[in-house]
Order: C-alpha cells, then sequence, then structure tokens
C-alpha cells in the first residue's frame, strides 16, 4: 500500500498510512508567546471566574455577562477574530490553549465562552463578507456583544437540516421575514448576536440576527441536570424582519455553514474536554494523598494508583490528538486572508478535516466521562456530595456525548465521510482496500514475528498502530463491498469502523507525539499502556463486525486475520500503570 506521503497529512490520509512525526503538531511545540497566551487565560479563568462559580451555578447571569466584558478586554474573545476587526488573529493552536485552559477552571462558565467564541462568531470570521465582519466582528471581540448558535429545533436535533423556521423574502426584496422556534439555545437569556438558519426555499440558510429585532424573545431557563451555570432558553422568531444584508453566505447554502462550525465545534469541545481532564487528575491525586484509610493515604492502595494512570493515560491520548489536529486545521487555515469574503476557501479547508473533528469529539467526550467516573470513584462517597467539585464535574461532562451532533450521529459521520471522499476521488481509499485484501490473503504480519530491535522503544507498538490501521481498512472495506450503497442502513457496521479509526487515530497521535520529543520514558509508557488497551478493545469490535458480514469457513478465515493482526507479546501494564501513578503524585496532578 505505498502511497504519496504528503496524502497522510490530508484529512483522513491517517487510514492509509502514518505522518512523519517531524511533521504532526504537538503540546511540545507552542512557543513561548502561545504559553503566554495560555497563562493569560489560565489567570483569567482561576482568579475572576472560580471565585464566582458559586453565583454562577445559581444562575445569576449578570455575573456571567461582566466576566465576558472581562475576558473581551484581555482579547481572549477575540483569539480567531482577524486584526482588521480588533480581534487576535491568533493561530488555531493558540485558540486550542485558550479553550483548555477555560475549560480547565471556569467549570459552566466555559460554556457561555466557548459557545460565543466559537459556534457563534466563527461563522462570520470565516463565512461573512466584509461587511459583516465590520459590524459584528469587533464587538463580539470586545464582549460588549454576545454571540448564540441557534440551529436546533424541537423536531430538529440529531436531523439539523429537518428545521421547520422559515424565512420569506419581503416584497420590497429588504428583508426576509423569520417564524419559527429554536431550542436548547447556549447564552440565550442574554446572547445579544444569534446565527440562526431557516428554510427559504427546501434548504436552509444562515442568518445574523440582532436581539434588538422586534419579534425576537427567548423563553425562561430550562432546567438541567450538569452545566447548570450556562444559560439554556428556547428562542422564538416571530415575524422578524432580518435584513438581507445579513444573510451569512448564500441562499439555501446555509448547510455547508452549519455543518463546519460544528466541526470546529467537535473538535473545541475536545479541547475544552482536556481542560476538564486535568483539573479532575489534579484534584483526585491530591484528595487521595490526604484521605487516609486503615490508617494510610489511600493515594499508597495500588487500585487508587491504577486508577489515578488510567486518567493520566487516557488525558495524555486526548491532548495529542487535540493538537495534532490543530496543528492539522492551523496549516489548513492559514493562507486565508480572512479581512476578505473566503467562504468557499473556509468551507473547504475546515471540511477536509471533518472526520478528524468527529474523532476528537467523540474521544474527548469519552475520555471525559471515564476521568470524572474515576474521580467521584476515587473521592467515593464525598465525590456524591455536592459540596465536592467532582460531584459537578461528572454531571457536567454528560452533555458533551450529545453536544455538538451526538456521539452516534459522529460515529456514523466518521466512515461515511471517508467513503464519500473515496467515492469522489478525493482520497486513495478504495484502491488501499482493495490492496490489503489482496496483501492479507497472500501474507499476514503479525506482532512480533521477527521484530528486529531497533533503537525504538516503541518498536513493537509502531506494529501495533501499523495492524490497527489494516484492521480498520479491512472491516470498513468488506463492509463497503458488500453492501454498497445501502451501507448507511448498517449502522452497527460503521459504528464499527468507528470506533477502530478512532483508536487508530488516537494511538498513533501519542505515539508520534512521544517520537517527536525523543521518546522520554513518561510518554514513553503512557503510550504502551494505550496502544495495548487499544488493541485490545480492537479485536472484539472487529471480530462482531465480521460475523455480522460473512458466516462458516470465509468468516474463519477472516477472524484468524483478526487473531493475527491483534497478536503481540504482552506489556506488564501493572508495573507502568503504578510508574505513571508515581508520576502523576509526585506532580499532584497531570504530571506532562
Amino acid at each position: 500500500m505505498t502511497q504519496d506521503a504528503t496524502l497522510y497529512k490530508r484529512g483522513g490520509g491517517f487510514l492509509l498510512g502514518s505522518p512523519a512525526a517531524a511533521d504532526v503538531f504537538t503540546p511540545e511545540d507552542l512557543d513561548s508567546e502561545q504559553r503566554l497566551i495560555g497563562e493569560t487565560a489560565a489567570g483569567f479563568a482561576k482568579e475572576q471566574v472560580e471565585p464566582l462559580l458559586e453565583n454562577i451555578e445559581n444562575r445569576e447571569h449578570e455575573h456571567s455577562v461582566a466576566l465576558m466584558r472581562q475576558a473581551g478586554e484581555l482579547g481572549l474573545l477575540g483569539a480567531d477574530i482577524p486584526a482588521e476587526y480588533d480581534g487576535l488573529g491568533l493561530t488555531t493552536t493558540s485558540s486550542t490553549l485558550i479553550t483548555e485552559m477555560l475549560g480547565r477552571y471556569a467549570g459552566s462558565f466555559s460554556l457561555t465562552f466557548g459557545a460565543h467564541t466559537g459556534i457563534g462568531t466563527l461563522p462570520i470570521v470565516y463565512f461573512g463578507n466584509e461587511d459583516q465582519k465590520k459590524r459584528f466582528l469587533p464587538k463580539l471581540a470586545s464582549g460588549e456583544w454576545i454571540a448564540a448558535y441557534a440551529l436546533t429545533e424541537p423536531d430538529a436535533g440529531s436531523d439539523a437540516l429537518a428545521a421547520k423556521t422559515t424565512a420569506v423574502l419581503s416584497d420590497d426584496g429588504k428583508h426576509y421575514v423569520l417564524n419559527g422556534q429554536k431550542q436548547w439555545i447556549t447564552n440565550g437569556s442574554f446572547a445579544d448576536v444569534f446565527i440562526v438558519y431557516a428554510r427559504v426555499n427546501k434548504r436552509i440558510t444562515a442568518f445574523i440576527v440582532p436581539r434588538e429585532l422586534e419579534g425576537v424573545s427567548v423563553g425562561p431557563e430550562v432546567n438541567k441536570m450538569g452545566i447548570k451555570g450556562s444559560s439554556t432558553t428556547m428562542v422564538y422568531l416571530d415575524n422578524v424582519k432580518v435584513p438581507v444584508e445579513n444573510v451569512l453566505g448564500e441562499v439555501d447554502r446555509g448547510h455547508v455553514i452549519a455543518f463546519n462550525v460544528l466541526n470546529l465545534g467537535r473538535w473545541k469541545l475536545a479541547a475544552g474536554a482536556l481542560g476538564a481532564c486535568k483539573a479532575l487528575i489534579e484534584v483526585s491525586a491530591k484528595y487521595a494523598q490526604e484521605r487516609k484509610q486503615f490508617g494510610v493515604p489511600i493515594a499508597s492502595f495500588p487500585l487508587i494508583q491504577q486508577k489515578l494512570a488510567a486518567m493520566a493515560v487516557r488525558t495524555f491520548v486526548l491532548e495529542s490528538t487535540v493538537y495534532r489536529t490543530a496543528g492539522q486545521l492551523t496549516e489548513a487555515l492559514s493562507g486565508l486572508d480572512l479581512a476578505k469574503d473566503v467562504s468557499k476557501e473556509a468551507g473547504d479547508a475546515i471540511g477536509e478535516f471533518a472526520v478528524e473533528a468527529s474523532i476528537n469529539k467523540v474521544f474527548g467526550s469519552e475520555v471525559l466521562d471515564f476521568v470524572a467516573d474515576e474521580a467521584v470513584q476515587i473521592h467515593g462517597g464525598y465525590g456524591y456530595m455536592q459540596e465536592y467539585v467532582v460531584e459537578r464535574a461528572y454531571r457536567d461532562a454528560r452533555i458533551n456525548r450529545i453536544f455538538e451532533g451526538t456521539n452516534e450521529i459522529n460515529r456514523l459521520l466518521i466512515p461515511g465521510t471517508m467513503l464519500r471522499r473515496a467515492m469522489k476521488g478525493e482520497l486513495p481509499l478504495l484502491e488501499a482496500m482493495f490492496a490489503l485484501q489482496k496483501e492479507l490473503t497472500e501474507f499476514v504480519p503479525s506482532f512480533g514475528d521477527d521484530m528486529p530491535a531497533p533503537d525504538d522503544p516503541l518498536a513493537a507498538e509502531r506494529g501495533i498502530v501499523d495492524n490497527l490501521r489494516k484492521l480498520t481498512l479491512m472491516v470498513a472495506g468488506l463492509a463497503a463491498q458488500k453492501h454498497m450503497e445501502k451501507i448507511e442502513q448498517e449502522q452497527e457496521l460503521l459504528a464499527a469502523a468507528a470506533d477502530l479509526g478512532i483508536l487508530l487515530y488516537a494511538a498513533e497521535s501519542a505515539l508520534l507525539r512521544t517520537e517527536k520529543a525523543g521518546y522520554p520514558e513518561l510518554f514513553v509508557h503512557m503510550t504502551k499502556l494505550f496502544v495495548h488497551e487499544a488493541a485490545d478493545q480492537a479485536e472484539p469490535v472487529a471480530r462482531r463486525a465480521l460475523a455480522a458480514l460473512e458466516e462458516g469457513d470465509t468468516l474463519r478465515v477472516q477472524l484468524s486475520v483478526v487473531r493475527r493482526l491483534t497478536r503481540r507479546d504482552p506489556v506488564n501494564a501493572i508495573a507502568l500503570g503504578r510508574g505513571v501513578a508515581a508520576k502523576v503524585l509526585e506532580a499532584e496532578g497531570y504530571p506532562v
């Protein structure tokens, strides 16, 4: 399966082969200026937001509005906004760090911040024309105006394009009249500007709708399981006259904006989840050293240590995937002149990494769920009490698997998008699948067989990752070959292919990061633990999928291939876990 190495750097290219470690962005690549920006964001969150979190949780939204103004004064709201419109015009990697820090220290306020800077502002940044950018972006950068994103409706959740809100052009052609209702709108109670999607003809169109327009109203705050400090309301549109100048992008092309903004939102969600994971590791490590049972700190118990290690390992891998994708997006978007109308180019650049965005969203939200659950378990009964921060974090984490498209929808999008790109000839995936099938009928490599022993502490893991790639292509290829145009109806098979792809991208990201960093011992140990765990998880996923595709001798042959592709010498996970835990306890938090 020899391929042009440049393909590996494209969206979805990880299924074709591994890029050079030097070409992958990692957190260690952040320069001093970027780290200073991160420190500014962290300082704001710790010094200004944390002391008010109880008030924010009690829905005293005046504090959130005031904090947004302060964030604007510090430039934090304008990270992605070009300097021409009073923003900082930072790279995507820099804004990633800001999102991470807010996720780490700002609790529910991070949702207020993220909805504004992400899905609320980025539609105008990337898809607005020059006039719209001049009118709206400076006030969004300063915090004078707060933004919200209004896509979801009572009957249009995951099926966002089923929206019933309508927009009818007036007889004089000067405005559109919008009617409908939007549901679960973050920042709804105090937003000044809404990005609203409505149906003009058969397809949806995006509009910039100022709150001040007659006919715009919001409902009461809804009662939520978690993220109680964020504002969530209905938004009602009753004969709202929106000037034609406020049409965002092209009429009937709002789906392009919606999908690509959601791509960015999915990746930003993972960055926020990363910050939350680090916070939970810190509070859990400190608690484990303070809490005594049987006369000793519970941190001395090996089972507690293994929990801390597992939390740190998954967070390390998530961090690797988030910043790898941030680097890809930075490179894709860096050539755009955002002072101009670049909606077509922006859509192409963002859409290129739609698969990676969904991977980040699914993996990040599920890592955070795991870390939050283990944090509660480490705290024992106290973790169930509201006065402990892990109780709130546990409830807050749950929404992330629903936000920005449910994880189930994203699992369908990952292989579905890849197959569509393959059919269009954008990536030679079909050729790779056919070549792999031929290779596997002639010779099947296995972990550890005749493996050389170079000065590479991750040589075996490199083989595991390569075989995870083969396994993903094998399952996806056989499913597509059997069901062809009806593959979209086989959701279980698509989800299996997605799970394999997620494990591959995550494991490879950690491995490449460790290689680029020069194989630090802690990185090596965490990468080993995750890569072997990924192989353990991949085998039953593949077996279940293949059993739905074939039977009899054909199935037995395919299962033998799966066994060969997942066979390896085990690592001493207990010893490695204890070693990682020691670093977590020494650092009293995330050890990297």
